[in-house]
């Protein structure tokens, strides 16, 4: 019988279960994969380690670098290349032609302060910047009630700043269309400063002056999966031991109704992992006195499923369907590159001609560490596949059909023709199973699910589809699960 089995061991779950066992719960993670780490994993590539996953961290609160500090890795955090990031647009002047721009650095998610300033009319041209300017014109005739971000910038300021400036960056960091997410989840505060200022641009410039200055992102030298070894080093210095290629298939509950106990079956590990018998396994049971499940959305409502019909009721809730993203990354030599063409990486906009990818990150232009990591004229630049509401491009794709698709991709995007010969290395990462935190109405699904979930005695739920994306919202979410664990286990 453990204290604590944390189900998923992802970023969420390794925070979750240092939190218990630092206090001296004994703790058990359960991992369905071959390694822990989730969004925060990483993988090698031509002799560099890089990330498979989020590669930094929004720096808008306090609760990231205090956790980073925490763990011993402030010294190791570092800003990126201030350069910014550019659009890939279709070009009104050249039938199927498309060009590149720098993203305007004076807006939120995309949406311009200034709709006159010349950065901005160099994306949407004048008519597009007149009708932007309207905005300030427009009376606000829903005060506060805006929920949906591509609604609200359709109807102040044009289909111009919609498809070209919001929706390239709303795809890029949510993987959602703007008229799918919802305005107080990604951005806090928009409703109540439109409602003061009178106008979109007006509460724009608003947030904006209360932001702190400096960059919006950080990362760690060396890459953000030094953050997940950190936290699996803690654990092992706590006794808390990790179980990786640990699925979990079934969760019951027994003993009396304010103190269950937990039973946890875990599916037979696979016959090629690295600790499997020489014999076929049975699928494994454990026992704990708590659970926290730290899964993606669509694993957690399966295993809440047979807790109670009012379980099972939340699977039923208005969820959107997830949206599969593929990452291709490639090191290439290419000294060209060396003069950074397209700043730390491009936005591209839905329907530009000649490009199926989604975003392209340059990751040696955006992080100096790296830069020096590959040396001279050796660069990893990475693409993301896949929009909500789309069939991705990459499906069944074999490897080399992929990095073709990739490198056409990347000369189009980046203006500089690279060679297929001088690709040093290459891989891909699929991520299809998150539910998005982000869309119209998820605070009223996440409410509900949080109200089922606080009601079962010695049950705790955390991850980004509940807490939102990034670390900033994802490290206070599973502190607190913890936190209530512990309360209910120690009284502290």
């Amino acid at each position: 019988m453990k204290d604590v089995i944390v189900i998923g061991g992802g970023v969420a779950g390794l925070i979750a279960a240092r939190a218990c066992a630092r206090v001296g719960l004994s703790v058990t993670v359960l991992e369905a994969t071959g390694v822990p780490g989730g969004a925060l994993g990483s993988h090698e590539v031509a002799g560099l380690t890089l990330d498979s996953g989020a590669e930094s961290f929004a720096v808008r609160r306090n609760a990231v670098a205090e956790f980073i500090a925490d763990l011993g890795l402030s010294d190791e955090v570092v800003a990126p290349n201030p350069a910014g990031a550019w659009l890939q647009l279709p070009d009104d002047r050249v039938p199927g032609g498309s060009i590149s721009v720098p993203l305007p650095k004076a807006g939120v998610l995309g949406i311009p302060g200034s709709p006159l300033a010349d950065d901005v009319r160099r994306v949407i041209g004048w008519s597009g910047a007149w009708r932007a300017y309207a905005d300030r014109l427009m009376p606000v005739l829903t005060i506060g009630r805006e929920h949906s971000l591509g609604e609200l910038v359709r109807k102040r300021m044009g289909r111009r700043v919609l498809e070209r400036l919001v929706e390239p960056v709303t795809a890029g960091v949510y993987s959602s269309s703007a008229d799918d997410l919802e305005i107080d989840v990604v951005a806090p505060g928009l409703n109540s400063a439109l409602t003061v200022t009178g106008s979109l641009s007006g509460a724009v410039l608003s947030l904006r002056s209360g932001a702190p200055a400096g960059s919006n992102v950080a990362g760690l030298r060396g890459g953000m999966s030094r953050l997940v070894a950190a936290l699996v080093a803690d654990l092992a210095h706590f006794d808390a031991e990790i179980v990786t290629d640990a699925p979990v298939t079934a969760l019951r509950r027994s003993g009396t109704e304010d103190a269950p106990t937990w039973t946890v079956t875990c599916a037979a590990p696979p016959a090629d992992a690295p600790d499997a018998p020489d014999a076929p396994a049975a699928a494994t049971t454990l026992a704990a006195r708590f659970v926290i499940i730290a899964t993606p959305g669509a694993q957690a409502l399966a295993l809440l499923a047979d807790l109670s019909p009012a379980h099972a009721a939340l699977a039923e809730l208005d969820w959107p369907q997830p949206t599969a993203i593929e990452l291709a990354t490639i090191v290439i030599d290419a000294p060209e590159l060396d003069a950074h063409p397209r700043g730390t990486g491009v936005l591209v906009a839905a329907a530009t001609p000649g490009v199926s990818a989604k975003a392209l990150t340059h990751v040696t232009a955006k992080w100096e560490w790296l830069a020096a990591a590959a040396g001279p004229g050796r660069h990893v630049i990475r693409l993301s596949y896949g929009r909500a509401g789309q069939d991705n491009p990459t499906a069944g794709l074999r490897d080399d059909e992929l990095l073709a698709l990739s490198l056409a991709d990347a000369r189009t995007i980046l203006g500089v023709d690279l060679d297929a010969a001088a690709v040093r290395g290459f891989a891909r990462t699929v991520w299809g199973d998150a539910l998005s935190p982000a869309t119209v109405g998820a605070p009223e699904r996440v409410s509900q699910v949080r109200e089922i979930v606080t009601a079962t005695p010695g049950l705790e739920l955390t991850g980004a589809w509940l807490a939102g994306t990034g670390l900033a919202s994802v490290i206070p979410d599973a502190v607190a699960a913890a936190s209530r664990t512990r309360h209910e286990a120690l009284g502290i």
